[in-house]
């Protein structure tokens, strides 16, 4: 750590902006205020709500209509809770969506903090991935990754809680790097799509029936 270093939100702000975040929906609460006060100062527009639940359907409906992931934070306990039926959504409905979490701190666990709650255990089966960060030194590049896993193939939402006192370390600003590129899945197979292709342009009355996968796929011009 040097004298340049900035705390944990900072650092998953500014990741968050490297990936192209241009809006975070949340309800501020006193275990996420670090990464509000990050995103204010990367230029990340902040849309605060009054309930979690709409910060994540918010994040979860941004997602649906501008084909990019979808970013939330949510104080912990009842913020978590709260934002359950939007993760649910998000994983049914294949919506990028990366909802952070906080957490009641660290060094403290197990002796009832105020609002502690083992969120990944409850949300793991929603998301494609569930975890809680473990220190300042992991936060941007487990940022970044919880952004390319949400819109990787299959697309679906992610999350990650922070203890308070995780937030509140510190760790030094990474180089800005090329954000991590998403996996896309294997290539379809040309000669079914031409067979595919085939079929519609023969038939007299052709439809087409296409989940939000095939809107995420720039399939409009089809």
């Amino acid at each position: 750590m040097t004298a340049d270093s900035v705390n944990t939100g900072e650092l998953i702000a500014l990741a968050l902006k490297r990936a192209g975040t241009s809006h975070l929906f949340t309800l501020n609460g006193g275990h996420i205020w670090p990464i509000l006060t990050g995103a204010a100062e990367h230029g990340i527009r902040i849309i605060d709500v009054r309930h979690e639940q709409s910060a994540a359907f918010a994040a979860e409906g941004w997602a649906k209509v501008t084909r990019e992931c979808g970013v939330a934070a949510v104080t912990a306990g009842p913020g978590v809770t709260n934002s359950t039926s939007a993760l649910a959504q998000a994983n049914s409905g294949d919506s990028p969506m990366f909802l952070i979490g906080g957490r009641a701190p660290e060094a403290r666990w197990g002796m009832g903090s105020l609002q502690e709650l083992d969120h990944v255990a409850i949300v793991k089966s929603l998301t494609k991935k569930a975890f809680t960060l473990a220190s300042a030194d992991e936060a941007y590049r487990a940022a970044a990754e919880c952004m390319r896993t949400a819109v990787s193939r299959r697309t679906g939402p992610v999350f990650m809680d922070v203890p308070i006192d995780t937030f509140f370390g510190a760790a030094d600003v990474p180089e800005a790097t090329e954000h991590l590129t998403p996996d896309l899945g294997p290539s379809p197979d040309p000669d079914a799509i031409a067979q595919a292709a085939g079929l519609i342009k023969a038939a007299e009355r052709p439809a087409v029936m296409a989940g939000g996968g095939g809107g995420g796929g720039d399939a409009g011009g089809c």
